[in-house]
């Protein structure tokens, strides 16, 4: 595509080519799971769990915005499947939280090398200058996505 080509193109055009790559690859990528094969919030969970630590089916909750009792309900399955167990809170023995197991954060660790490997292979079918293309991208993107 010529230069001109490109800096004529409106923001509303590229932001809807945009979405439609955006979404396509990010639909793949989730297609991408581990031995457990979660459905993608289910997942969300055990990622939020890794990265946060323990917390209330409450937090959770309002982290992922959903309602609690759909949050209880994911608990549930998770605890069932032995990726998060739930345990009395320190202060308040009325309240449990929700912590990751060993084998939740295995699944985590699993499915994201899977998707890496995933994406991993995509970009090596690239050419160099296309890799230099797309690692500016994401500077772009990871800058409009803290907005």
């Amino acid at each position: 595509m010529s230069s001109s080509r490109r800096s004529s193109r409106s923001p509303a055009t590229v932001g809807g080519d945009l979405r439609v790559a955006l979404t396509r690859v990010s639909r793949r990528l989730r297609a991408e799971r581990g031995e457990a094969d979660l459905p993608e919030g289910q997942f969300g969970i055990l990622t939020v769990l890794h990265k946060h630590g323990e917390m209330s089916p409450g937090s959770l909750a309002e982290h992922e915005r959903v309602r609690p009792p759909s949050m209880t309900r994911a608990v549930n399955t998770l605890a069932e499947l032995g990726l998060v167990e739930k345990v009395e809170h320190a202060t308040d023995r009325r309240q449990v939280v929700v912590r990751l197991t060993t084998a939740g954060a295995r699944e985590v660790a699993e499915t994201r090398r899977r998707r890496d490997a995933w994406l991993t292979k995509q970009l090596s079918a690239l050419t160099g200058e296309e890799r230099e293309i797309l690692a500016g991208a994401s500077e772009l993107l990871i800058r409009i996505a803290a907005r």
